[in-house]
């Protein structure tokens, strides 16, 4: 029972997941085409994922999270969340040919988890 216990406080909901999937996904793209980075990061790019990853953990709609610009909360501190901005504005429609499913699932959250 401890075990079971232990586990699901390390589980992430499946949303947070795919949400984790996607930030990364934008990031990558943004750092690879603005930065020139070829299969890792750059340093700025690293910080922001990690930041971003550190903001979802502790995200309290979990499993009922809007997308971002839907939320009433914003978790994000300046300068972050215009870095982010920035970061879904140029890789959000490059998603589409290089993460189809991500951007199917980002619209179908978009239109089911309107926020409370």
């Amino acid at each position: 029972l401890a075990f079971k216990v232990m586990h699901n406080m390390f589980m992430e909901h499946p949303r947070i997941k795919r949400e984790r999937k996607t930030v990364e996904a934008m990031i990558k793209i943004y750092c690879k085409i603005k930065h020139n980075s070829k299969s890792t990061l750059c340093k700025d790019c690293q910080a922001l994922f990690n930041y971003a990853i550190k903001r979802l953990k502790k995200c309290p709609f979990q499993g009922d999270k809007p997308i971002c610009a839907q939320c009433t909360i914003h978790c994000y501190r300046e300068p972050e969340r215009s870095t982010m901005k920035k970061v879904m504005s140029f890789s959000g429609p490059r998603m589409l040919f290089s993460h189809p499913i991500l951007v199917i699932h980002h619209f179908i959250d978009k239109s089911k988890n309107k926020p409370k």
